[in-house]
């Protein structure tokens, strides 16, 4: 077998390790919450640890596989990842939870930034169309299994085996990328952006932690403006030495052409809306409808299996139908599908949540595809790593930022809601004058079922429990309506930013290419768009 497909199994089964962890962690959530006495903002720390980490080390890591070579780096991506699965499953401790889990984010980003860099190094034309098809079925793949793979191992054998899983996976992926991968590297006597490296992710952290904190602290209090105003001007640091230093970590100078600022828009506005609400869905399914974590998984495949096989259909469709048309036509159906869940109920079952499934399911497959081949099209070869390493970072910060954002939102505004439905009736008003000031907390915490245990009549834990379903969907409606609006921000972006003019052509193709194409172009830049 040719080395170039050997290259493209090797990245798939990293990639696949990725996602799978990803989507498995999601309905295990509510066990690990029960196992180690974790509360809602550790909870939120499961997923964010991770996302923090890989945002952080993404842009780094891009450059490192540009200098070193990206078969070393990414294979020492791939045993990072499998050290801090073992870690995580070994955890006793929510705090060792979320080390390990940021553990494992700095090996996902060591692999994010350097496997589409792989699949562009090794293909071009319609291959490497067929490639990003492939990789694009196999993103939907772990998506599709991701919840039901997760489900059966939680509910059977218990949580801590969907990390264990990954260590078989990356031993094989390891050893296909040391023996069958090509290792190029440019010689672009680049070197580590240390001071960008370390204000992007001080920035970072404190604005998550910030928005983690600021129900418990007080949004006006000075602790939480602090690291509002520190993250700000952090930030303001970084963009700074970024535009001023001869080699930065991220070239601010892609970002005028505006198909790089429509597929880093593109990549935020998917994460924060659709991808940073499968928490809120997880918890609604299983806390508040009482589903196991193998029912609940079973109740995403509607949305899992069509993201699996629209994304394949999406990868081919790229060479003959503009980039632009095909990102809006996907963030607008994810935009659409989270309007389709802002009429939860309390008396509600899941099948209100499946029309906004089955159009999100499309949406996502239509878009992952299409943005992974833009972000390798829209600079030259020897940059496809920070540019691929840059459209990851803003999917990342989309998942932190999005999951923090809604988490401080949720956590405002369910509890008065369940305050206000406990008011109208004379059990519900009883569980106030029981629960008190204890309520709060057990809202704020997602520990309301523990809470209901303590109260030793029937029916004030009834009036809780029911209380509690109309609180959580009404916040849930609210955020899916706030997960709505950002997806159509994404979709009329990407339509008035991505334009063919900005793709640039592989250096086969560019050889084989008489003259430019004009802007929107169906020929030669169309092919190119592939990649």
């Amino acid at each position: 077998m040719d080395r170039k497909w050997w290259t493209l199994i090797a990245v798939c089964f990293g990639t696949f390790m990725l996602l799978l962890d990803i989507t498995v962690v999601n309905v295990a959530l509510p066990d690990i919450q029960v196992a180690l006495h974790s509360s809602f903002a550790d909870l939120q720390w499961v997923v964010d640890a991770y996302a923090l980490t890989l945002a952080a080390f993404l842009l780094t890591a891009g450059v490192l596989g540009d200098m070193y070579g990206r078969r070393g780096v990414f294979a020492i991506g791939l045993t990072l990842f499998s050290l801090a699965s073992l870690t995580c499953g070994l955890s006793t401790t929510p705090l060792m939870l979320n080390l390990s889990r940021a553990a494992q984010g700095v090996g996902g980003a060591i692999m994010f930034a350097t496997s589409l860099a792989l699949i562009a190094q090794a293909f071009s034309g319609r291959e490497r169309g067929t490639a990003i098809g492939v990789y694009g079925a196999v993103v939907g793949g772990a998506v599709a299994i991701g919840p039901l793979v997760g489900g059966a191992i939680t509910s059977g054998i218990g949580w801590r085996w969907i990390f264990f899983v990954n260590i078989p996976i990356g031993v094989i992926a390891v050893v296909i990328t040391l023996t069958k991968v090509d290792n190029a590297k440019f010689s672009t006597g680049r070197r580590i952006d240390w001071l960008g490296f370390v204000t992007f992710s001080a920035s970072l952290f404190l604005l998550v932690f910030a928005l983690v904190q600021g129900n418990a602290k007080g949004w006006g209090s000075a602790y939480i403006l602090s690291l509002l105003v520190s993250s700000a001007i952090l930030m303001a640091v970084f963009l700074v030495g970024e535009w001023k230093q001869g080699d930065p970590m991220l070239d601010l100078g892609l970002f005028k052409r505006p198909a790089v600022v429509g597929v880093s828009l593109g990549s935020f506005t998917l994460s924060a809306s659709i991808f940073a609400m499968f928490l809120y869905l997880t918890l609604y399914l299983q806390e508040v409808l009482g589903y196991s974590p193998f029912q609940a998984g079973l109740r995403f495949l509607p949305l899992t299996i069509l993201a699996f096989i629209v994304a394949p259909v999406a990868g081919k469709l790229t060479v003959r139908i503009q980039s632009r048309y095909m990102l809006g036509l996907g963030l607008a159906l994810v935009a659409i599908g989270c309007q389709l869940m802002t009429h939860t109920e309390a008396t509600s079952s899941w099948l209100v949540l499946l029309p906004g499934f089955l159009v999100c399911g499309v949406g996502i497959g239509i878009t992952n595809p299409v943005l992974a081949s833009v972000s390798v099209s829209v600079v030259p070869p020897e940059r496809s790593g920070m540019s691929t390493g840059s459209a990851s970072t803003f999917r990342q910060v989309g998942i932190a930022t999005g999951i923090a954002g809604l988490g401080a939102i949720f956590v405002h505004q369910i509890g008065p809601a369940v305050v206000t439905s406990l008011q109208t009736t004379a059990s519900g008003q009883g569980v106030l004058a029981h629960a008190g000031s204890r309520l709060g907390g057990a809202l704020a915490s997602g520990s309301v079922r523990q809470a209901t245990a303590s109260i030793p009549s029937a029916a004030a834990r009834d009036a809780l429990l029911s209380a509690y379903r109309t609180g959580f969907a009404q916040t849930l409606n609210h955020l899916m309506a706030i997960a709505a609006v950002t997806a159509m921000v994404g979709a009329i972006g990407c339509l008035l930013l991505v334009h063919q003019r900005d793709f640039v052509l592989s250096i086969a193709e560019s050889g084989r290419a008489a003259q430019p194409e004009a802007d929107d172009g169906p020929t030669e830049v169309a092919a190119a768009q592939a990649g």
